[in-house]
């Protein structure tokens, strides 16, 4: 495998919310109700190769959103260091700095709410390589109509504002900004969870013929297991804030190890023609507000042991290139 490209160690990121009205009358009058503190991201240690795909894969607000914004640079950790190219990038200063916010670029989970819906194609794609220096304002229009034309789209459009777009277009063009300034990482947000089933195959192959054209790295965030299984080399299975499974895509999909990973492969739709059996995770993912003791999938999880309950599993390798976060894997 090749050198990490970029790598986090122990991340951690802790969203503490303000205390309303009604909270601040009770502590006037005693209450000990302190600030409510969401655990958004925990103790996450990830690596992701240059040149490749790495899947960061788990239900709707486990904290996959966070762990991308901390890894594209948007969001601060609490805790916890971020390497880029092996430099701990707090330590990165200068032109140095600079040069690493344009390396690692996000595309959003919705293009309309993403582009500004002010300004025209020509201004939200051309815009920050001319003020970075890429480009001399006076070629703009050329270089957007060549962005444009990598993403599949005619250069005319450049005068259009985002709400005269298909969301198929208005994807593409996000697609575009972010390869304006010449990346090399690209944080995948939901980038294909809000368009149609025919619109997202478009995408997803425009997003591995980029990959092979622009030499480009992605950490890709999806819930669509389908969609992961094409695209990743590697997968990433979180719950409610920390990593509990990570393998290669084709050895996790033939045998998840952790019971969490194990059932939603199990609800993951199959052209294979046999008989299955379906059985729903039972339960809700756990508030991040109060997440539970010791494993957090263990109210949830029908192999749970007493155990469970009262010690966090730590994430260890259980075979070549697999770690996993589960207590089974200790045979007690």
């Amino acid at each position: 495998m090749s050198a990490a490209l970029l790598e986090l160690q122990g991340l951690t990121k802790y969203f503490v919310a303000r205390t309303d009205l009604a909270g601040r009358i009770g502590r006037w009058f005693g209450s000990s109700r302190g600030e409510a503190v969401v655990h958004a991201v925990e103790e996450v240690d990830l690596q992701v190769a240059q040149g490749t795909v790495v899947a960061l894969v788990g239900e709707s607000g486990c904290g996959k959103s966070t762990l991308g914004r901390l890894a594209a640079g948007l969001v601060e950790p609490s805790r916890g260091i971020r390497l880029w190219k092996g430099e701990d990038t707090t330590r990165i200063q200068g032109a140095a700095r600079r040069a690493l916010r344009l390396s690692i670029q996000m595309i959003f989970q919705d293009p309309y709410a993403s582009l500004n819906p002010r300004l025209r194609v020509t201004e939200l794609v051309g815009e920050a390589p001319v003020v970075h220096g890429l480009v001399e304002r006076s070629q703009k229009a050329q270089y957007v109509a060549e962005m444009l034309a990598k993403v599949g789209l005619d250069g005319s459009l450049q005068p259009g504002f985002a709400h005269q777009f298909s969301g198929g277009q208005r994807a593409r063009i996000g697609i575009a900004r972010a390869l304006a300034v010449r990346p090399e990482f690209l944080v995948c947000d939901e980038a294909l969870a809000a368009l149609d089933v025919s619109i997202q195959a478009q995408i997803l192959n425009l997003f591995m013929r980029l990959k092979s054209e622009l030499d480009l790295t992605y950490l890709f965030i999806s819930h669509d297991l389908a969609v992961v299984r094409h695209i990743a080399d590697r997968v990433l299975i979180m719950y409610l804030g920390r990593i509990v499974e990570s393998a290669p895509a084709d050895e996790l999909f033939a045998s998840p190890n952790h019971p969490y990973a194990q059932g939603l492969l199990a609800l993951a739709p199959s052209l294979e023609v046999k008989k299955r059996s379906y059985a729903a995770i039972q339960g809700e993912l756990p508030s991040p507000l109060e997440p539970p003791a010791g494993c957090a999938f263990h109210p949830r999880c029908p192999k749970a042991m007493p155990r469970c309950a009262r010690e966090v599993p730590r994430l260890k390798l259980i075979a070549p290139g697999r770690l996993s976060a589960c207590h089974l894997n200790d045979g007690s």
